[in-house]
């Protein structure tokens, strides 16, 4: 199978999805009967150009990196958090850490511009620069450090054997970035995508929310580059050049919460024809997340009122996904196990 360039589309041809729609009805149970799972075995087929595609390993990537509109008191948590937990899944303590050791997944933490330099043998460094600029006052980053963020994300998805990815991050104040993302590239209000984050009381949410607006308003309608060079984190844009190198390759890529699916949009309008590789894992407690699943049309697997990030989202729904592709590759049909079909 031939990989696909950045800008191909992903699209079915109509007869592998007709083979594909046979073979899903012709496996031992009545039409439709495991609902969501066939429409997610179908677009796994139709990404991966087979009735019978092979999804048998995932990879996480955690992308750490801080931003500067931090020191606007948009967090409930301070910055040094973030070369904590950056340690913490280096040690195998965090959630995403236990999800990824149920779920047979390979877990791996970047440093994309964390504001504190840590040092780990198992570290991947990518650093952009020790956290972003501060956004409510100028542009987070140069078009250039997006432009170097980006091709990181992607070689690194490029460079993995799994065939799927799932992203996760970690970087206090990205609800922030990402909040300001999403409202340039979708229009949706800054009221409807702005949230508690990491656990900011009332006046906390509204002290967030007037320093995102002043923000905002700096600047007027953006590009997908515009909008990540002046408002994005360094792992929001790093995991958007992987979603998009994922992709190419025909990966099969595992969207979590509301950070990814910042990236996710910016990956989108980067790359149109990336985003049948997308599945859109959970959707989070997070305020302005099912906003931003309805804009792009996605619909997510599950709805367990996660807001932690780390890719935690993802890492459950992975055994749906394997599942879905185990269902076309190996599930009898019935001419195979002789079993009668419907009269």
């Amino acid at each position: 199978m031939q990989d696909l360039t950045p800008a191909d589309a992903l699209a079915c041809d109509p007869q592998l999805a007709a083979a594909i729609r046979r073979a899903i009805d012709g496996k031992t149970k009545p039409l439709g009967a495991l609902g969501r799972i066939e429409d997610l075995a179908a677009r796994i087929a139709a990404l991966k150009g087979t009735t019978e595609p092979s999804v048998e390993t995932c990879e996480l990537i955690i992308f750490a990196g801080d931003h500067g509109i931090a020191a606007q008191g948009v967090s409930a948590f301070p910055q040094a958090v973030t070369a904590q937990m950056a340690l913490n899944f280096l040690a195998g303590g965090a959630a995403a850490n236990v999800f990824a050791r149920a779920t047979g997944v390979d877990l791996k933490v970047v440093d994309t511009g964390i504001a504190e330099a840590i040092d780990h043998p198992d570290l991947i460094d990518r650093r952009m620069g020790p956290g972003t600029a501060d956004s409510s006052q100028g542009p987070a980053m140069t078009p250039g450090t997006l432009a170097k963020a980006i091709a990181a994300g992607r070689a690194l998805a490029e460079g993995s054997e799994a065939h799927a990815l799932a992203f996760g991050e970690m970087g206090i104040a990205n609800t922030a970035s990402a909040s300001l993302v999403i409202h340039k590239l979708s229009g949706l209000p800054l009221d409807l995508l702005t949230g508690r984050g990491t656990g900011l009381d009332d006046a906390g949410l509204t002290r967030k929310l007037a320093v995102l607006e002043r923000a905002a308003a700096r600047t007027g309608a953006l590009t997908a580059e515009q909008a990540l060079a002046e408002y994005g984190g360094f792992e929001i844009a790093m995991m958007a050049g992987a979603m998009i190198g994922a992709a190419g390759l025909r990966k099969v890529v595992l969207v979590d919460g509301f950070i990814a699916t910042a990236a996710a949009m910016a990956a989108r309008a980067l790359e149109p024809g990336c985003e049948p590789a997308f599945v859109y894992c959970h959707r989070s407690a997070e305020l302005g997340h099912r906003a931003a699943l309805d804009h792009l049309g996605g619909q997510a697997l599950l709805e367990l009122d996660l807001r932690l990030g780390e890719g935690t989202g993802a890492l459950l729904a992975w055994p749906l996904v394997k599942s879905a592709a185990a269902m076309l590759r190996e599930m009898a049909s019935f001419e195979s196990a002789g079993v009668s079909g419907k009269l």
